[in-house]
């Protein structure tokens, strides 16, 4: 089965530098991507997400990207205090422990930008904490539920505030 196309396409022409081209034409042959298209615009919504963590207010939702030592019970602990710190926007976290006493967590977020950037903030203020990265997209979680005495759905994450 062939896929929809989209209902709205616009055709953008762009002069690249030759070696630019090339190297473009080499991710996409080693990566087996589709086309030239697709990637360019994965590229634009990248971009895009990234352009939206820097305004104000503005509601996103993504992914952080934890590496810490777990020496110790007390690492753990104060990553769910600070998780807890930010109920509305931790959707939910996933935990593995890996070799050599490190543990990767990976948890799934949405709020307003400037919320995530101060949790990154401070998870990355946490002893311990070796490597962390937020991944974002402008596209958000649908409303999970309404209130009985709320008719407005509310969106995971606590929406804007």
């Amino acid at each position: 089965m062939a896929p929809t196309p989209p209902s709205h396409l616009s055709r953008l022409s762009i002069s690249l530098p030759t070696s630019l081209l090339e190297q473009l034409d080499a991710m996409i042959a080693e990566r087996g991507l589709p086309n030239r298209s697709q990637t360019v615009a994965e590229l634009i919504r990248h971009e895009l997400a990234e352009h939206s963590e820097d305004r104000p207010g503005q509601v996103i939702a993504g992914t952080i990207t934890l590496i810490y030592r777990a020496e110790s019970g007390r690492v753990r602990h104060a990553l769910a205090q600070t998780q807890l710190a930010y109920l509305k926007e931790v959707i939910s976290s996933q935990h593995v422990f890996l070799e050599d006493d490190q543990s990767l967590e990976v948890l799934l977020v949405q709020g307003p930008s400037e919320r995530l950037r101060r949790l990154c903030d401070d998870l990355r203020a946490i002893r311990g904490v070796q490597q962390i990265r937020l991944a974002t997209t402008t596209a958000l979680l649908p409303p999970l539920h309404a209130h009985a005495d709320d008719p407005a759905p509310r969106r995971a994450g606590g929406g804007i505030r």
